[in-house]
Parts: structure tokens; C-alpha cells; sequence
């Protein structure tokens, strides 16, 4: 009978591991996050008609307003977030523009206004 050898593969050399440094996690610094800004208008406008908001803010410009929501009959609401102080004015269905000087909102102050159209 015949003897057969089994041929064994050494084991590969054991490889040195590079000394790379790895760098600490990052910090993630948290900055205080101002409020959003809530505008009340109270003004009856009546059935049928929208109140709009154009200005210089997040979200506004004043070629086309932003429609506030109805809150009630004479009650009209819209939240803005913002961290700079932006200048606005109401519109009666995004036509009239109301009576007066423009309004500043100010980052996290609510405002309630009365325009007059």
C-alpha cells in the first residue's frame, strides 16, 4: 500500500498593525434655539375673505403673501421661525395692503396686532 503525505500549509506571517491614531468623537456644541415667533391679527374681515403676511422674512417676500390661518371670526394666526428681526405688513386677501407702517417681529416674540384696512 502506498503512503500518501498530506501536504500543510504554514500559517501566513502575522502582520504588524499600523499605530494610526484615531481622533476623539466630536463634540457637538448645541446652540439655544430662540422660539418661534407666533402673529396674532385681530381683524373681522369677513366671510369669505384671507388675511396674508408678505415682508422681508423666512418664507416671505413682498411680491406674494403668505396666508395666515383662521384661527376665529376675528382672529388670524401665523408662525414664523426666524433668528433675525424681519420686517412685515398685512394684506387683505393678498390685494389691500393695511393702514400704517410696516410691523418688525422680533426672533421668539409673539406679537398681537390690529390692522386697520
Amino acid at each position: 500500500m502506498k503512503k500518501t503525505m498530506k501536504t500543510v500549509t504554514p500559517p501566513a506571517p502575522a502582520t504588524k498593525t499600523s499605530a494610526k491614531k484615531t481622533a476623539a468623537p466630536a463634540v457637538k456644541k448645541t446652540v439655544a434655539k430662540k422660539p418661534p415667533t407666533i402673529i396674532t391679527v385681530h381683524a373681522n374681515i369677513g366671510f369669505g375673505n384671507t388675511l396674508y403676511l408678505r415682508g422681508d422674512g423666512p418664507g416671505l417676500n413682498w411680491d406674494k403673501g403668505v396666508p395666515l390661518d383662521c384661527l376665529s371670526d376675528d382672529k388670524w394666526s401665523l408662525t414664523i421661525e426666524h433668528t433675525t428681526p424681519f420686517i412685515f405688513k398685512v394684506l387683505l386677501n393678498d390685494l389691500v395692503w393695511c393702514a400704517g407702517d410696516d410691523y418688525i417681529a422680533a426672533p421668539g416674540a409673539g406679537l398681537d396686532i390690529t390692522p386697520e384696512f
